[in-house]
């Protein structure tokens, strides 16, 4: 189908898989044994037909412009176990020269273009503008009584004291949150259930805390005084309480995008699953951070391996730092990096931080590649220390995140640098992706 160059490698293609049943079910298809008419084509298509337990073997076809996936298999994971093998086969031998798609994957693939050539959304629908105008009037009173509320429930907390919050129990936040949610603030409601869980996360608690409850009580003022705030910081607070703007909104993008880490989280009730991937214009040199959400039960459907490069329009949200991205049109196959990304010192990795905070003080963490750095055990945990050893930062393990990657990174590195990518906060860096000497394929940490 392309060049062997081109050709993704099998943990990128691994990286697809939606649990781990897929994977090992994908892997055992990975060979030539059950497969025939297989092909690719020039565009960045590859199909083939899969035996399996009955006499019609299943039709699969992969887009990797998306990637996007079509099976005639019963199965409802996305990939399924015969997209998997198919590119794992590509990924391994290849599928010999371009060529055309059979009707049956030439149909599906036909019905994608034609979908992406057109525009988005349909035509505009007219606006009525006086009615926007009081549904949003409306929805800031009620937020801003929520706020009223919470500020009184964060006064009666440090009035009471800190002591007795571990007796106390969740449910009291609980009830907060619920009450948040009726007042049409979700992002407010999130912070509070984050808030009623740190008694119970351990040592050191208090302070934390005290700290949380001092970012909330700053972004209720910040929203009770949002009509003198400059425009920028205006629409950070209106996000962070739960008033984004339109995804359509912000700029728009066209870079070459690497893809430098995915990772899954789950909400505390279960109810949602969150893939975070991050990303870096390999022109611009800007990143940007898309999000895409999964029922329980289900995993997100965008799935992006790490050390791709997608050659993509991606449009960021205003109010989100200059991180939070869509992507839009993609314009070719993604393809492996040739080289691994450039590193900064620990220090300009908090500068760059600190830079951040001034636009979104409410900012956990700055995305930021390190390198090239060691990491080295110390009293207090593990550090990412410069090679010349003039300054380090902590190792975070935000999340409740096992140690596993904390090992794996320093197997990889056996005392000497390595590029590190990461999360940058206030508590230390989390280590998400990281790349030897010499080698563009990436080891992911998580």
């Amino acid at each position: 189908m392309t060049e062997q160059g081109d050709r993704w490698t099998a943990e990128q293609v691994l990286a697809l898989a939606p649990d781990v049943a897929s994977r090992k079910a994908g892997g055992r298809l990975g060979g030539p044994g059950p497969w025939s008419q297989t092909g690719g084509s020039a565009s960045g298509a590859v199909w083939g037909l899969c035996k399996g337990s009955g006499s019609t073997p299943y039709r699969t076809v992969v887009d990797l412009t998306g990637p996007a996936y079509k099976c005639s298999c019963p199965s409802r994971k996305f990939p399924c176990k015969h997209a998997l093998g198919l590119l794992l086969l590509w990924a391994a031998e290849g599928l010999g020269e371009p060529g055309q798609a059979p009707d049956w994957a030439g149909e599906w693939l036909a019905g994608r273009a034609a979908k992406a050539a057109r525009p988005a959304g349909g035509p505009a629908k007219p606006v009525d503008e006086e009615a926007a105008r009081r549904r949003a009037e409306r929805r800031a009173a009620r937020v801003g009584a929520g706020v009223g509320e919470l500020e009184q429930r964060l006064s009666d907390l440090l009035r009471g004291g800190l002591a007795g919050q571990e007796q106390t129990g969740y449910a009291g936040w609980e009830e907060t949150a619920a009450r948040m949610v009726d007042a049409q603030a979700p992002g407010l409601a999130a912070r509070v259930r984050e808030l009623g869980t740190i008694p119970s996360c351990g040592p050191g608690w208090p302070a934390r805390m005290l700290e949380e409850a001092a970012l909330l009580h700053l972004l209720d003022r910040a929203w009770l005084g949002v009509s003198a705030l400059p425009e920028p910081l205006a629409a950070t607070v209106r996000n962070r309480v739960g008033i984004p703007g339109a995804s359509g909104e912000g700029e728009a993008v066209r870079d070459r995008w690497l893809v430098l880490s995915q990772y899954d989280s789950v909400s505390a009730d279960g109810r949602l699953t969150t893939r975070r991937i991050w990303l870096r214009g390999l022109g611009s040199g800007r990143p940007a951070l898309v999000l895409d959400f999964g029922p329980p039960g289900r995993p997100p459907g965008l799935a992006l391996p790490v050390g791709l490069v997608l050659e993509a329009e991606a449009r960021f949200r205003p109010g989100s730092a200059g991180l939070r991205a869509d992507l839009g049109e993609r314009f070719a196959a993604a393809t492996p990096c040739a080289q691994a990304p450039a590193g900064v010192s620990t220090e300009a990795a908090l500068e760059a931080y600190g830079a951040a905070l001034r636009e979104d003080p409410w900012l956990d963490s700055w995305p930021v590649v390190l390198g090239p750095v060691v990491p080295i055990p110390g009293e207090l945990g593990w550090q990412l220390a410069d090679v010349e050893g003039t300054s380090a930062l902590p190792v975070a393990l935000a999340g409740g995140r096992s140690r596993s990657g904390l090992w794996q990174l320093a197997a990889l590195s056996g005392g000497g640098p390595v590029t590190v990518f990461g999360e940058c906060g206030h508590r230390g860096f989390t280590p998400l992706t990281a790349w030897q000497p010499d080698t563009p394929e990436p080891v992911a940490l998580v």
